[in-house]
């Protein structure tokens, strides 16, 4: 990801393992080079730091440091507290669960980065780390306690630049459990016979070996108890069929004028059974600094939320100016409760009634960026809408 976000050019050799070091860092006999730094580079670090340009490496000395600071937090902390909790799930380790979220999720309470305000080395070294762990063992539930720390991992993964290197980032459903097999593990020989005197009689020999091969032929305990979970309920599956087409209307808002096309058609076909109306507002607007940070806060959580998208739409304003603004918007919802993921607990909800002219004063100012805001009491600067 680093050679992405500085377009370096970067050759990747393959060598067996042993053919040219002698180095456990070299699990799968990978070595790296590159142009800008022609030696070999162990471990990836190094390279990193070779062909990142200064934006990566840290815009001032403060920077740097910070930065290399979250690279050995990423390398010292998170790697083996992972590797403990991921591992056994895959059969490569003995289980033993950490806790090293929480340090990130109250340090990116206020935070966009984890240094500055772009991605850095930083960002890039503690996502990798914390790959696997979202990918295999963290699931809804344990996400929820670490709201700052999705929204930061989210906002990162979903950057073309490590997109290009990742692929798409699936966040686990369900939690793998650890299991007892050990991938590529020694096999106890302390008790086996060292010549035909001390083996058993051949006839048994070979059942156990056939027994042996029935086991690995079939599914075990564990991955049966994984076949038997039930999958995550689809919130929106029980709902009784809408007359509103939310398709429709968002081709509308898209295509046509808004006060004159798209609000009458709202009003007149919006099925208050199947639909729901909500206000919502950022909860710590003394948190928020300059306004292109504040509006990477709304587009990383309509990234978050891509999968609610044929369920919902919202047109979010930032309101004010430099440190001194607000976060808050309309949103459309299918059913009568929210259905969110994640930033949920960033922002404070209140259902709103379709009929009451409140509403009907919100909506229009949401949707056409144009208006007082006397609800917040500062001028509309910029908008973003989730469709």
């Amino acid at each position: 990801m680093s050679t992405e976000l500085c377009n370096a050019d970067l050759t990747v050799t393959r060598h067996a393992p042993g053919t040219r070091f002698v180095s456990e860092c070299l699990l799968e006999g990978y070595v790296l080079s590159s142009r800008v730094c022609p030696d070999i580079l162990i471990p990836g670090h190094a390279l990193c730091v070779a062909v990142a340009s200064d934006v990566l490496r840290g815009s001032s000395p403060q920077d740097r440091a910070l930065v290399q600071q979250w690279v050995n937090f990423a390398e010292g902390e998170i790697v083996p507290s992972m590797a403990a909790w991921v591992y056994p799930t895959m059969g490569v380790a003995d289980y033993n669960k950490q806790r090293v979220l929480s340090v990130l999720n109250e340090y990116l309470l206020s935070r966009t980065f984890l240094v500055g305000e772009a991605v850095t080395l930083a960002d890039i070294t503690v996502v990798c780390a914390l790959l696997l762990l979202f990918k295999q063992v963290m699931e809804p539930s344990m996400r929820q306690g670490y709201q700052n720390v999705m929204r930061w991992f989210c906002t990162c993964v979903h950057q073309p630049q490590f997109s290009a290197v990742l692929g798409e980032v699936v966040l686990c459903e369900t939690a793998a459990q650890a299991t007892d097999k050990i991938k590529g593990g020694p096999r106890n020989t302390e008790d086996a016979p060292t010549n035909a005197k001390d083996a058993p009689n051949g006839a048994a020999q070979e059942e156990v070996s056939k027994e042996e091969e029935q086991d690995d032929g079939g599914p075990d305990a564990t991955e049966e108890a994984l076949a038997a979970e039930p999958k995550a309920k689809d919130p929106f599956a029980s709902l009784p069929k809408s007359s509103f087409a939310l398709d429709e209307f968002k081709r509308k808002y898209s295509n046509e004028d808004t006060l004159t096309v798209a609000l009458p058609y709202l009003w007149e076909k919006l099925d208050n059974d199947g639909w729901s109306l909500w206000y919502s507002e950022y909860k710590y607007p003394e948190e928020l600094g300059q306004v292109f940070m504040s509006c990477n806060l709304i587009t990383g959580m309509f990234q978050r939320l891509d999968r609610l998208r044929k369920h919902a739409f919202a047109s979010m304003a930032l309101l004010g100016v430099d440190s001194d603004s607000s976060i808050s918007g309309v949103w459309l919802l299918r059913g009568q409760q929210l259905a969110f993921e994640v930033d949920y607990e960033s922002y404070s909800w209140r259902k709103l009634d379709p009929g009451s002219e409140e509403t009907k004063t919100l909506v229009k100012e949401y949707l056409s960026w144009e208006g007082e805001f006397k609800h917040i009491g500062k001028p509309f600067n910029q908008g973003k809408v989730f469709k």
